[in-house]
């Protein structure tokens, strides 16, 4: 399986948690190509050709990214816009996505009871609802999120400890077996990985 590790963290240099985890991920050579993204992209003129071709090139898409404001960071934005384009990612011919995994790491820096669905009303799988319906457009398999709560205050044993979580599930091929979920609730969707 090929995999393709892109991470959105706008100062990942600066960044304990991400940092880690790239890091992580790349020594466990599970993975075929990682990219920082904002180092590749400082300006945000993406270069649509060469990332759907990276995309073409992978089995798994894996996506890395801190939560900004209960979303994803801009660049991941702008990265969606421009790249999973009609005729490409979706559409009557749009099929070139087809098959392959989504799979979505985050860090999330608030205490978990503000993803609870009772303190602010909205659960992780709520605010990861885009990135599953996009999946579902694109014909990919959608792999339930993986997160770690927290992350600004993490000690550097607990973020190593999740980033081998990340490593040890990376390349499991029951991550992309029927893991489309758009019509069940989070709940169904844990149940489905047990």
């Amino acid at each position: 399986m090929k995999i393709l590790h892109l991470v959105f963290h706008p100062n990942l240099e600066a960044s304990n948690v991400n940092k880690t985890w790239k890091d992580q991920l790349e020594e466990s050579g599970k993975i075929t190509t990682s990219r920082d993204m904002y180092a590749e992209y400082p300006d945000f003129k993406i270069d649509v050709e060469k990332e759907q071709g990276l995309l073409l090139q992978h089995d798994r898409i894996v996506i890395q990214f801190p939560l900004y404001w209960y979303s994803m960071t801009p660049l991941l934005k702008q990265w969606l816009d421009d790249v999973l384009t009609y005729g490409f990612a979706y559409g009557s011919s749009g099929n070139k996505l087809k098959g392959k995994d989504l799979q979505i790491i985050l860090s999330a820096g608030g205490q978990e009871k503000y993803y609870s669905g009772f303190d602010m009303y909205c659960t992780i799988h709520d605010l990861m609802r885009p990135f599953q319906l996009t999946a579902n457009l694109a014909q990919m398999n959608y792999a339930m999120p993986v997160w770690m709560y927290r992350s600004d205050s993490a000690a550097e044993e607990t973020i190593r400890h999740y980033g081998q979580q990340w490593v040890d599930m990376i390349d499991d091929p029951m991550r992309s077996d029927g893991m489309q979920f758009i019509n069940s609730t989070p709940d169904e969707t844990l149940e489905n990985l047990s």
